[in-house]
């Protein structure tokens, strides 16, 4: 579905016309094509007073190929970077906050189109004061904002770093960081992500972060799930693309591309769990990543909702989930170092008038990551979500023109995101390298001003 407002604006009466009525102005965002450099510009890396994660993420970025540059050498004004890089684990309380304002303040202007902003602190649970619990929690007001503020596509994120966190140049951390900083995070912004203990091993090499491992993709037939389906397989992995029978040759003409194989299931049949585990067991052995797409809306005012509209998505959004974990769990079929990963919704964050039924289905999906993933962690494997916003597909262009349009614009971007922006968030999730990153729910919506 193509965005024509957008379009226009990229052109010389476009953009006349936005600066002069003061109308959104939605930027071209940098998305990732294999071979691009992680970063398209030098990188600035600062540090709280006694910050301890900028020593081991200038290792991690140097490493990356990243060109770093320190606050105290930034002297011309001219520099432009492509990223601003905060360690603010130092920061013990309210006062210290202005060391943020010292670093910011003067660069505001100084990042590229499509920059990044990255501020590195401490969960507030594990902060050895109220004092300094406050300060740490204060950074996602900083963050957020940021996001809101800085335009041109730049993305602004908080990553929470545990203090058991593997030391050194702990790998969760490094691909946590290769993900935000790259064209991969293009439509994401404003998020809180948790990086903390867990099994996580580098890949070999980093443009191909999944290879060796299977991957099962739920709803695989059309829109974010073939999206997941290509970037997949572009990072790797052996792709089992699964939908219903009636999808079959949309399916097939999926799983073909990506030379993956399809698999054709109604996952609310009864005995569809046991038959999806006897097919990954026969044909793979075990199944490293799950990610669970598949998803119907039938959408009614709660007052004008029949019974049949409620089940079905509750069983196909969420019940269906749960069956099919509990199966390849209780068979061994995901090993140590596996990773599940649900679609939920920003409507399960908001709510939305006239989907009682699917909110509450993909607010059960963010359920499922905090009441799962610590018990999971234990088996040494991650559990998280992605919820997205507004993102052309062939659902949303069915949606009429002036809600439509709101959608796309009630957002930093000013913009809908595509299905890729899904879908490679959910591929950084998915890596044996991300094992650290479990329990969180990231919102792929371009920092929507809904459930903000």
């Amino acid at each position: 579905m193509t965005d024509r407002y957008a379009s226009f604006v990229q052109t010389g009466a476009g953009r006349a016309l936005v600066k002069r009525l003061g109308l959104p102005d939605p930027p071209r965002l940098r998305r990732h094509t294999p071979g691009d450099p992680l970063v398209p510009g030098p990188v600035l890396l600062g540090s709280s007073t006694g910050g301890r994660l900028a020593e081991p993420v200038g290792k991690v970025l140097t490493a990356a190929g990243v060109e770093l540059v320190d606050p105290a050498a930034a002297t011309d004004a001219t520099a432009r970077f492509g990223g601003l890089v905060y360690d603010a684990s130092g920061i013990t309380d309210s006062t210290g906050l202005r060391q943020l304002y010292d670093f910011f303040h003067p660069q505001a202007r100084a990042l590229l189109a499509s920059g990044r902003v990255i501020v590195l602190g401490t969960p507030p649970a594990e902060c050895g004061s109220p004092r300094e619990a406050t300060a740490q929690r204060a950074l996602e007001g900083l963050t957020r904002s940021i996001g809101k503020e800085f335009g041109r596509g730049v993305t602004a994120q908080l990553v929470y770093v545990t203090r058991d966190a593997d030391a050194g140049t702990p790998v969760s951390l490094e691909s946590t960081l290769r993900f935000l900083l790259s064209g991969r995070s293009a439509y994401v912004s404003g998020q809180v992500i948790r990086v903390g203990a867990g099994t996580a091993a580098a890949p070999a090499d980093w443009d191909r972060p999944l290879d060796g491992q299977v991957v099962l993709v739920t709803g695989a037939a059309r829109g974010i799930g073939a999206a997941l389906a290509r970037v997949l397989a572009r990072d790797g992995a052996s792709v089992v693309a699964l939908d219903i029978p009636a999808a079959g040759d949309e399916l097939a003409a999926v799983a073909n591309e990506v030379g993956g194989s399809a698999v054709q299931l109604d996952l609310t049949a009864p005995d569809a769990p046991t038959r999806l585990a006897d097919h990954l067991a026969s044909r793979h052995g075990r199944v490293d990543v799950v990610v669970h797409n598949a998803g119907i809306t039938r959408d009614k005012t709660l007052g004008r909702m029949d019974a049949d509209r409620w089940d079905s998505v509750i069983d196909v959004n969420l019940s269906s989930q749960e069956r099919i974990n509990d199966v390849l769990l209780e068979r061994n079929l995901i090993p140590a170092g596996g990773r599940i990963v649900s679609v939920s919704s920003i409507a399960g964050i908001a709510g939305n008038r006239g989907q009682t039924n699917y909110a509450t289905s993909k607010a059960g999906v963010i359920g499922l990551v905090d009441s799962l993933s610590p018990v999971l962690g234990e088996r040494g494997i991650s559990l998280n979500a992605v919820a997205p916003g507004f993102i052309e597909t062939r659902l949303t262009a069915r949606i009429p023109l002036m809600i439509r349009e709101a959608g796309r614009r009630m957002n930093s971007m000013s913009q809908g995101g595509l299905p890729v922006d899904v879908a490679e968030t959910i591929g950084w999730l998915s890596w044996p390298a991300s094992g650290a990153v479990s329990g969180n729910v990231v919102r792929v919506c371009g920092q929507s001003l809904l459930g903000a």
